[in-house]
């Protein structure tokens, strides 16, 4: 992903069970299953969006029990081609890359390989000379921006929950914006370890473990996957998370002409959107660990399956329960000393944990969002959005390519889910 030009404010009939995913054996007799009136008001949503012609397709599926309930796809994955939107499309995840991350940094945590409480800087030693950046008045009266040293050093644990200070250079203050503009931060080529580099002469913009500020944070976690494993960080991931769960369709690169061929592609006037994906397409050799993967939905199915089943899948444990529990709780709480601003995306009634959304109360909306406490989820700048919900024992996925209608499906999407199921509903 190339995230300055995402403004983030980062289907076929029934599928058949038996991917071999198997659900947690726990007691979930008495949740409610979805209603066959709620999931046709689900199709006929997607496809009206198709038909208006407000999107080129989508695939949709919701499990539970770990079996699809739904599964459908709709429209074409690239208007120029007709190609049909088929289950195998390959879609742009972006900051839905965020999440694979740091399950793969939390493995490390996990083996006693990395500390949360480390200092980036003992893995990048740049990162021991950055600063804060302030804004200020000149005596002039002009903006500027100063620097101040950092109260603390940035560690793993900033860089997983999003409290580094680290940026986008569309969020943090308009000097903050305009030094990572000037910085030229993609130009040329760059894998990871010169992209962390460049991140680190960057300022922050914010005191770290202050608030939440959306950012390249993961992006230099990944480049620290590297250093801590000795892999390249697809390799490491290709090893650990995406063999194991059958991932076949995951990675940063698409490779041979059939592989393109199934590429899920933004409708013309959707710009920020293809100009993001030009930009991530032309930098093949960096793999951003905070937005550079593309995958298929039924890849990604797999990957929520083991967040539901509490870390494991098919008998693999990917996370000791007390490791999943660390990357799935909430650490930025009312304790945490942590604030949040206009651009806190995980919303109303979530908190944050290592690289996922946690449901933590009913919100201050009314009525409250749709959802369940306790449910995991991330979206991207590219329309692709998960949930994982416990209480009802299912994961939803959406897969589509638009940054212009994103907002508005994403929140239609998950309440219509969430209509489908109406005694959850009524007893939220």
């Amino acid at each position: 992903m190339v995230p300055k030009l995402i403004r983030a404010l980062p289907l076929a009939a029934l599928a058949i069970a038996g991917s071999g995913m198997r659900a947690r054996a726990l007691d979930h007799s008495g949740a409610a299953a979805p209603s066959a009136t709620g999931l046709e008001r689900l199709s006929a949503f997607f496809e009206n969006e198709v038909a208006t012609g407000k999107l080129a397709g989508a695939i949709v599926q919701i499990r539970q029990h770990g079996r699809p309930v739904y599964f459908k796809c709709f429209g074409v994955r690239d208007i120029a081609t007709k190609q049909p939107m088929t289950q195998d499309t390959i879609f742009a995840l972006h900051s839905m890359t965020k999440p694979i991350t740091s399950l793969a940094a939390m493995m490390l945590v996990d083996a006693g390989r990395l500390a949360l409480t480390d200092p980036v800087s003992k893995y990048i030693p740049a990162f021991a000379d950055v600063k804060v950046g302030v804004e200020s008045r000149a005596e002039n009266g002009d903006p500027v921006l100063k620097f101040e040293p950092p109260n603390r050093a940035v560690t793993i644990e900033d860089l997983m929950r999003h409290t580094s200070g680290i940026s986008y250079d569309y969020v943090g203050g308009k000097l903050i914006e305009k030094a990572y503009s000037d910085a030229h931060i993609f130009a040329g080529h760059f894998d990871n370890k010169e992209f962390a580099e460049r991140i680190a002469r960057l300022p922050l913009a914010r005191q770290p473990g202050t608030l939440w500020r959306y950012g390249h944070s993961t992006d230099v976690l990944g480049r620290i996957i590297e250093i801590v494993s000795g892999r390249q960080l697809f390799q490491f991931l290709e090893q650990n998370i995406f063999l194991p769960l059958g991932m076949t369709s995951t990675k940063f690169v698409l490779q041979g002409a059939a592989e393109w061929a199934r590429m899920a592609e933004p409708l013309p006037a959707d710009a920020i959107l293809r100009q993001a994906e030009q930009n991530r397409r032309a930098h093949p050799e960096w793999e951003s660990g905070g937005g550079g993967l593309v995958t298929t939905i039924t890849d990604y199915a797999r990957f929520t399956q083991m967040l539901l089943n509490g870390g494991s899948l098919d008998g693999r444990q990917y996370l000791s329960a007390a490791a999943f529990k660390a990357m799935t709780s909430d650490h930025i709480g009312p304790d945490s000393g942590v604030a949040r601003d206009y651009f806190y995306f995980p919303g109303d009634g979530f908190g944050f944990g290592y690289g996922l959304a946690v449901r933590t109360d009913p919100g201050n909306a009314k009525p409250p969002p749709p959802g369940s406490i306790g449910e995991l989820k991330w979206d991207s700048g590219s329309g692709t959005y998960f949930g994982v919900d416990p209480k009802l024992d299912m994961v939803y996925l959406l897969m589509e390519q638009t940054q212009t209608e994103r907002g508005r499906i994403v929140q239609a999407f998950k309440k219509l889910v969430y209509d489908a199921f109406p005694h959850q509903r009524r007893k939220r």
